[in-house]
Formats: C-alpha cells, sequence, structure tokens
C-alpha cells in the first residue's frame, strides 16, 4: 500500500478492519471477491487466471 492510500485511509472513517469483509465479499455472478474486480466492476480472475464467467459488473451475494 502506498504511503498516499494509507494516509487517505487514516482521514477517512473507514478502517483497514471495515475494508477487508468489504473487499473480501464475493460477486453473485462469477462468485470471486470484489478485490479481483477492477475499479469498473470487471472480474480480473485469480492468481493470473483469467475469469471465464463474462462477469463485467460486480454483484454481491
Amino acid at each position: 500500500m502506498t504511503l498516499q492510500t494509507e494516509n487517505k485511509i487514516k482521514k477517512s472513517d473507514i478502517t483497514v478492519g471495515e475494508l477487508i469483509p468489504y473487499f473480501r465479499e464475493k460477486c453473485s455472478v462469477c462468485g470471486h471477491h470484489r478485490i479481483m474486480h477492477d475499479e469498473f466492476g470487471k472480474c480480473e480472475g485469480v492468481m493470473n487466471k483469467p475469469c471465464n464467467s463474462g462477469c463485467d459488473n460486480f454483484t454481491p451475494e
């Protein structure tokens, strides 16, 4: 994590403890965690394996 990103988190009302479950939430379309999706919602897959579901929008379970 960059110092700039860490400072943004510290200045916000969001704790790292709150961010972790947010990014661990799974997508109901492809089943991958939110952290595997890019800023536009498209799933980038897991551990260098692309997502084959065609998921282009994160939808929480």
